[in-house]
């Protein structure tokens, strides 16, 4: 498990996600595993990551080298795949990609059924472990989608070589688990069938419950959700409570590469601390006129998925009174739910040039709103970590948040010593319309906003710290 060159060990850790950014992603889970191996990688230590091979817009821009090819068993069905790997590879990590092209070679990330797409690629990304000379020294799986590999690792007869392999389960998010029923275990490697309990979860198979029970170490992504999670976890409250000595929270961090008002490509016009007045300005005036929104009045903005655990559900009745109440202006950009999606647009009939929304997703647009906005509105029900605050902040944009999970841990109100945000107490409409009063308030006085604006940016949610927490919780697994 160890390289040993010029006396110097080597951790070999090998992420396995379905997610990835800038490769393939759909939500903050892209963004953790396309920056954490980054900044894991030292002197001491390789980090990679293996992925799915989707036909989108990285894979056909980019170019890739054929490093393995083989067939896997998938019950009583065999699956060509490829192991693959860029050319020219730019990222500051490796990265393996696992074709297959009969389930994985798709447009999409996910589906309404991905069980076979996933389980296949578990399966797979094991069985070209068992080819390689190196075998890593971690192997850290990222939600359920890769979590029934601690349970292989432990229990099916194909990987016993492997199982002395410390395996951690990181949950991005709980709510979403991969279960699926008994009719389907025979697409499971063969295991003693015996300690099929292991797989159960409420008399179904369920993934994640599987790899908290199998893995060695589970960690969540921030200490907060750890502790909400023993007491909200989708069914799963008395399994993490059973197994809560294994479990640890690890905030998130953010790739301060990518999010550098400095440098970012995105911006309109770029800048820095001492100049954020300027380039704040420039941004928000870009953004004002195509959305058709005044320059003059305080922006809040909103980015990310169109679904009640984000609290967007409040929001079609918060936007008409946030706008009669005071002169401000609002700008969406998410996607999700159709219903949502027709109530926000829905809005701009009797709202037009104080409120706009953008359906969809666009990168350099968030970048653009995150750098251009005064306020960013994030009344989440659930947030395991977040990261839309972290950007925010890092951007000089003031977040609005509930107290809930990371966003407990990563902004302290501003009438608390040493403030810097809005937090709720409590999620609901009058509360927000509190809050909002507070941000415009605020804003009123220029002085003080721009103190903490520049605050804000020097606040530091880079990786460094988080990686090696990380690092420290591999060693003692090694150990």
């Amino acid at each position: 498990m160890y390289l040993c060159v010029s006396k110097v060990i080597i951790m070999r850790i090998t992420h396995i996600s379905v997610e990835c950014y800038p490769i393939a992603k759909v939500g903050g889970l892209a963004d953790v595993v396309g920056a954490l191996p980054k900044h894991q990688n030292t002197a001491k230590t390789v980090s990679q990551v293996i992925m799915p091979f989707y036909d989108n817009e990285f894979t056909q821009k980019h170019q890739f080298k054929v490093l393995f090819k083989e067939k896997l068993s998938l019950g009583s069905e065999s699956f060509a795949y490829e192991i693959l790997s860029l050319r020219e590879n730019e990222l500051g990590f490796e990265v393996f990609f696992v074709k297959i092209p009969d389930l994985l070679y798709q447009e999409y990330v996910y589906s309404h059924d991905d069980i076979n797409r996933f389980l296949a690629f578990q399966i797979a990304v094991l069985d070209y472990i068992l080819t390689r000379e190196e075998k890593p020294t971690i192997i850290h799986c990222h939600d359920h989608h890769t979590a029934l590999i601690p349970f292989m690792l432990q229990e099916s007869y194909k990987y016993r070589s492997l199982n002395r392999i410390p395996s951690i389960l990181t949950i991005h998010n709980a709510t979403y688990q991969g279960w699926f029923s008994y009719d389907k275990v025979d697409l499971l490697p063969k295991f003693n069938f015996n300690n099929v309990g292991l797989l159960d979860w409420n008399h179904s198979i369920n993934s994640l419950a599987a790899g908290i029970k199998c893995a060695w170490r589970v960690t969540t992504v921030s200490p907060s959700y750890m502790e909400e999670l023993q007491l909200n976890a989708n069914g799963l409250e008395n399994l993490l409570h059973d197994e809560s000595e294994k479990c640890v929270g690890i905030i998130n961090g953010i790739d301060t590469g990518v999010w550098n008002t400095k440098t970012d490509p995105f911006l309109v016009k770029n800048y820095v601390q001492r100049t954020v007045v300027s380039g704040k300005k420039a941004n928000k005036r870009w953004l004002c006129e195509a959305f058709n929104l005044p320059v003059d009045k305080a922006l809040f903005v909103f980015i990310g998925r169109l679904v009640n655990e984000k609290g967007v559900d409040l929001f079609p009745e918060l936007i008409p009174k946030a706008l009669r109440k005071n002169d401000i202006s609002i700008l969406i950009l998410g996607s999700g739910k159709e219903k949502m999606q027709n109530e926000l647009e829905t809005l701009k009939k009797n709202n037009e040039a104080k409120y706009n929304a953008y359906m969809g997703y666009d990168e350099k647009l968030a970048h653009i709103m995150y750098a251009g906005a005064d306020f960013l509105l994030m009344p989440s029900r659930i947030e395991p970590c977040g990261l839309n605050q972290m950007y925010a902040m890092r951007y000089g944009t003031l977040p609005i948040v509930n107290n809930v999970g990371g966003l407990k841990d990563t902004v302290i109100d501003l009438e608390e010593e040493d403030g810097y945000g809005i937090v709720l107490n409590k999620l609901s409409v009058p509360e927000m319309l509190k809050a909002v009063d507070r941000a415009v308030k605020l804003r009123q006085n220029q002085k003080e906003f721009k103190k903490i604006r520049k605050t804000l940016m020097l606040i530091d949610f880079s990786w460094d710290a988080s990686a090696n927490q990380y690092l420290e919780l591999y060693q003692t697994l090694i150990n």
